[in-house]
């Protein structure tokens, strides 16, 4: 029986890269805006493919939005989101 690894830090390291790649804008001052139109559904469908589930989806849209409107690259979404998922406590009921 083979036990199936915990994507984890996997999925912190693809995140870091992820918003690594959304701040590149930044970097080409003009060009950068125009390339967030392309970034951003990008970025929104890969959220939605890294967290399953309702929060995913939200996650997703929230990404495409934070990466379409100009100035808010700097927010790391990807990674705010697996600090959601695996770091702060669930409340069970």
């Amino acid at each position: 029986m083979t036990k199936e690894k915990d994507p984890k830090y996997k999925y912190l390291l693809l995140g870091l890269l992820f918003d690594g790649v959304g701040m590149l804008s930044f970097a080409i001052p003009g060009i950068g805006e125009f390339s967030d139109v392309i970034w951003a559904p990008m970025a929104g469908w890969l959220m939605t493919r890294m967290y399953k589930g309702k929060i995913g989806q939200i996650a997703g849209v929230v990404t495409f939005v934070e990466e379409l409107v100009p100035g808010l690259d700097f927010i790391p979404s990807f990674t705010l989101m697996w600090i959601y998922t695996y770091l702060l406590p669930k409340n069970k009921k």
